[in-house]
């Protein structure tokens, strides 16, 4: 891991795209736009709004709402994130390219055509279209496409669900088009995350569609850039050193990421200059490892190779990226097909001091015979508690452990969906049994006051796959009214489903480095873990060059398991290295029950898989734990 800093002075005088990411979600906070719009070196602002759960939703509300419904399946989120921006925009003549159109990119591009009028500017609208894929999907189900599960390998026969809408991952090549074309707004609907970058590169160097090397830079640009903050300090385990109680940093407001893209592909993240957070080859890192598969990053315009790539510390908040290679793309794409999956709820109990195995039993077995027969309605029914109380508390907060009760079912009566509608008090239901018992209860029982999470609620099962690019009918719609299509790749090649997964090949002894602490793998190593569909993906890495051996060598799939305990579920766990980044990466197959759209667990994101592994004792050799923790 290359630390030393490097002049860039000899590409000063090359033109370099400046892209800034101004959203990382839905959720992300809307000051981005305004605050970078008012900066004219940033050429292209672009934008992440959508995720796996909100493309069921909003899936969903295109696929049943009546004809002429004013229900708009798109994220207002960047409407309204966009207006105090529009004149900046306009003045500094910037691009600005977003996947917030959802599932409804045209109708969110009238709004937008509206909303730059109605501010006196002449700022040119455009929008791609072609993810939804639904009728594709249908007609191969009725023909006998199997559509085998990413995660799990099984087909989608076996998830007894009915599809109601599909969404297949475009790449750039549209919203390159869209900018050659004269567009200032793209707007997009479910574009792979790191496409926009990809096709703001595409169009601002000139780059064909076989500039492979390139265009893999690119990408891998966009996937450092599309999570905003997260590239910036956030989700970073080095926090408490180098952002809380770091002299001079501001962890309040952690700057948004800006990437400044050469024509050869390197590029440089670094940030806004007036806000905090940091950007160093750790935090860089941190993101590079985040959500990925295996040593092969696939998109729809190229493959980019990771397990080359090299970050270089070139100055205070900027880190310059090399090594990337590019390969021809597939001739898939990943495609999610939503469900609706039935309805959920939960009841949550506060346990508190002795007894805590024997209480939830307890109530788990009061809970189930009051259900008597309807628990074979129940899809999914869990009971789980959260935290431990530790010996002697020092206060009843610390002695007090939530335990949740949780449901699925098909009944939507069953799960109290019909309470508002004025459903007798003696109806059956889920929320009715769970509180019954509670004066025939356990010590101290303490049910949560506020039950509307009793009341049922939709859910949807999100099913993930590839899908042929050449059934894509991918279109760019002009300002001008022009209707443009957008062919598949010329050329493609065909991976293996299954990627590379190796333990090293020559383990250093463990006790090669000496003494020994016994301490949290944290203590001295990086992470970063997420989910795709219901994988989960974790990077763990060391700070120091002499500490690499000792994490491959420590870091086999069978110690992982190790550490997993309990939650390791027995799936298949991949396994890959970054040398260059003292890295290991594990991938664990269906790990996080479904996904985030149905996932009866807290962790639905698999964002917290690495904090529970860094939290695991194991021996530290002493040498490494004297330097300090992170």
């Amino acid at each position: 891991m290359n630390t030393a800093t490097n002049g860039h002075s000899s590409r000063a005088s090359e033109r370099v795209l400046k892209i800034a990411g101004v959203s990382g979600g839905v959720f992300d906070r809307f000051r981005a736009i305004e605050d970078l719009a008012k900066d004219p070196s940033i050429h292209v602002l672009f934008g992440d709004w959508i995720s796996e759960i909100s493309m069921t939703f909003r899936g969903h509300q295109r696929a049943t709402r009546e004809a002429g419904a004013e229900q708009l399946a798109f994220e207002m989120s960047f409407i309204a994130a966009l207006r105090p921006a529009i004149k900046d925009i306009a003045r500094n003549k910037q691009k600005v390219a977003v996947n917030a159109g959802s599932c409804d990119p045209e109708a969110m591009a009238r709004i937008v055509q509206k909303l730059v009028k109605d501010h006196d500017t002449d700022l040119k609208v455009s929008w791609v279209t072609g993810d939804v894929v639904t009728e594709q999907v249908k007609e191969m189900l009725r023909n006998g496409e199997k559509f085998p599960s990413l995660p799990s390998d099984t087909s989608i026969d076996q998830w007894d669900v009915e599809p109601i809408c599909a969404q297949a991952y475009l790449g750039g090549v549209g919203i390159a088009e869209a900018l050659r074309h004269g567009a200032d707004i793209v707007i997009c609907g479910r574009v792979a995350d790191a496409a926009p970058v990809v096709g703001a590169a595409m169009w601002f160097h000139n780059w064909r569609c076989e500039d492979y090397t390139q265009l893999a830079y690119a990408l891998v640009a966009g996937h450092l850039l599309e999570c905003s903050s997260y590239v910036t300090g956030g989700y970073y385990t080095g926090f408490k050193k180098e952002l809380l109680y770091a002299k001079g940093v501001d962890c309040t407001n952690c700057g948004f990421p800006i990437g400044e893209i050469e024509s050869s592909g390197e590029f440089i993240v670094t940030k806004e200059d007036t806000a905090g957070g940091i950007v160093t080859v750790q935090t860089v890192t941190a993101q590079l490892l985040y959500e990925i598969q295996g040593p092969l990053y696939y998109n729809s315009d190229v493959t980019a190779r990771f397990d080359g790539i090299n970050l270089i510390q070139e100055a205070p908040n900027r880190v310059r990226v090399t090594g990337v290679v590019g390969y021809p793309p597939p001739p898939t794409t990943k495609v999610g097909i939503t469900g609706k999956g039935g309805w959920q709820a939960e009841v949550h109990f506060f346990l508190t001091g002795l007894d805590i195995e024997e209480k939830v039993e307890l109530i788990k077995r009061q809970t189930l015979e009051s259900m008597g027969d309807y628990r074979k309605e129940f899809q999914t029914l869990t009971f789980n508690t959260t935290g431990s109380v530790p010996v002697n508390p020092r206060n009843q907060s610390s002695a007090t452990v939530d335990l949740r009760i949780f449901a699925q079912s098909l009944n939507a009566d069953l799960m109290s969906a019909g309470a508002h509608k004025g459903v007798a008090p003696d109806t059956p239901s889920f929320g009715k049994w769970c509180i019954e018992n509670c004066l025939q209860g356990y010590p101290g029982g303490t049910p949560a006051m506020d039950m509307r999470q009793s009341i049922g609620k939709p859910f949807f099962e999100y099913w993930v796959a590839l899908f042929p690019q050449d059934k894509i009918n991918h279109e760019l719609h002009t300002f001008d009214g022009k209707t443009i299509s957008i062919p598949p790749p010329m050329k493609s090649q065909i991976y293996p489903r299954q990627q590379e997964s190796y333990d090293t090949s020559n383990p250093r002894p463990l006790d090669s480095w000496g003494e020994t602490v016994r301490a949290p793998l944290g203590h001295i190593v990086h992470g970063r873990s997420g989910d795709k569909s219901s994988d989960c993906n974790l990077g763990l890495f060391v700070r120091h060059a002499d500490e690499w051996d000792w994490l491959r060598s420590l870091l086999s799939v069978g110690k992982l398991r190790e550490l997993l305990e309990d939650e390791d579920t027995g799936k298949k766990i991949d396994r890959f290295e970054i040398s260059a980044l003292y890295a290991v990466h594990f991938l664990l197959k269906d790990h996080l029950d479904r996904g985030a759209n149905s996932s009866s667990s807290y962790d639905i994101l698999g964002k917290n898989v690495c904090e529970y592994i860094r939290c695991k004792l194991v021996d530290i050799p002493k040498v490494f734990y004297d330097r300090g923790t992170i």
